[in-house]
């Protein structure tokens, strides 16, 4: 047996079941440097490329979805399982684990299961408001579960599951925030501007995309600045859009020294998005992915609003026109500005990583000790 503690963190396929296992291995190690976090996921997913960047061993199995619309397509998800749970019995017998944290997506359901099978403890992150199919058909398994949104616990299932909810694990804003007139200057806007940041995720929407544009060209209102990340796929054509008053990058990397700068953003309704606006206190105009798993982009927007953080805004009523009227009334209301601040504020859990870690702590009995940083 191995002299090491480990904690297998399995799930991915999408940043946002990735990265904040990633954000909790990371608040364990600091920590308790002696703890070992050891990621599964899929070969197919977002992992294949970033786990080799980070300083975690991994293994990467041959896991897919179930595929719905092309149901005979599925013979791939039975045989991936079936090599995953063989692997995983192979894995788990070097790792002799003391913990699975499940952190959502197909990639976590066969690792799920076989900590379930051979008892070894499991909790999990459920990021969005309206969980998906794997995090539902596991929480009965789990002795915790990790929410980033309170109104996800309506959809999971009630039984002997401890439910915490502790936001969204993110890199939190620094204690003592940027100036916000010398981070617009950094982006070339004067200091008397409003801001508005877009983004629609590490893709990029295209919907909103293409509704941005069409607003320019229609014209902005006047003393608003757009800071718009188009996404690395679409940079290409809309570059031509960059100019003085508008920014176009293909992405935002750090992307704080974006939100130091904005005052207003509009964004897709994704989990880790819209947790780090709202630990920047940044009032939101969310368009929701129409197509996204369960809707849960629209349930995300619809909390938010709910919350008095956000304003949601339909992909299917979206349009130039649309945009504009709401950003001259947002721009020009500053009550309204405030208000929308202090709404996301009240759902910022900027520290959310710490708080899971010392949970998982607890359960694996090793005592509290101040992280190592």
């Amino acid at each position: 047996m191995t002299s090491e503690r480990h904690v297998i963190f399995a799930g991915g396929g999408t940043g946002g079941h990735l990265y904040p296992g990633l954000a909790v291995a990371r608040a364990l190690v600091r920590r308790d440097p002696s703890l070992k976090p050891y990621f599964v996921g899929a070969r197919r997913g977002i992992e294949r490329d970033v786990l080799p960047q980070t300083e975690f061993e991994h293994t990467l199995l041959d896991l897919h979805p179930l595929y719905r619309p092309k149901v005979w397509e599925n013979w791939k998800t039975l045989r991936g399982a079936g090599s995953a749970w063989s692997a995983m019995n192979t894995l788990g017998a070097r790792l002799q684990p003391s913990l699975v944290v499940g952190t959502g997506g197909y990639a976590s359901g066969m690792a799920l299961a076989w900590a379930f099978w051979r008892r070894v403890p499991i909790v999990q992150h459920i990021g969005d408001s309206h969980p998906g199919m794997t995090a539902r058909w596991c929480t009965r398994m789990s002795k915790e579960a990790y929410l980033g949104f309170p109104e996800a616990e309506a959809y999971l299932p009630h039984g002997g599951t401890t439910f915490r909810v502790t936001g969204n694990p993110i890199e939190p804003p620094p204690d003592i925030r940027p100036d916000r007139v010398a981070a617009k200057a950094r982006w070339g806007f004067p200091a008397a501007s409003r801001v508005l940041l877009v983004f629609g995720g590490s893709q990029g929407a295209r919907a909103i995309n293409q509704a941005v544009a069409a607003w320019i060209d229609h014209g902005l209102p006047r003393d608003l600045c757009v800071l718009w990340a188009t996404g690395k796929g679409q940079y290409d054509a809309f570059k031509h859009y960059d100019r003085a008053d508008v920014r176009v990058v293909p992405y935002l990397s750090p992307i704080g020294d974006a939100y130091a700068a904005s005052d207003v953003a509009f964004v897709r309704g994704g989990m880790m998005g819209t947790s780090e606006l709202c630990a920047w206190g940044l009032p939101m105009v969310i368009c929701p992915l129409p197509t996204a798993a369960n809707d849960h982009q629209t349930s995300n927007a619809v909390a938010l609003e709910s919350a008095g953080a956000a304003m949601h805004l339909a992909q299917r009523d979206l349009s130039a026109e649309r945009l504009d009227t709401i950003m001259r009334e947002l721009c020009g209301d500053s009550a309204r500005l405030a208000a929308l601040t202090a709404g996301a504020l009240t759902r910022a859990r900027p520290h959310a990583a710490d708080e899971i870690a010392q949970h998982i702590m607890r359960l694996l009995d090793v005592p509290g000790r101040t992280p190592t940083r």
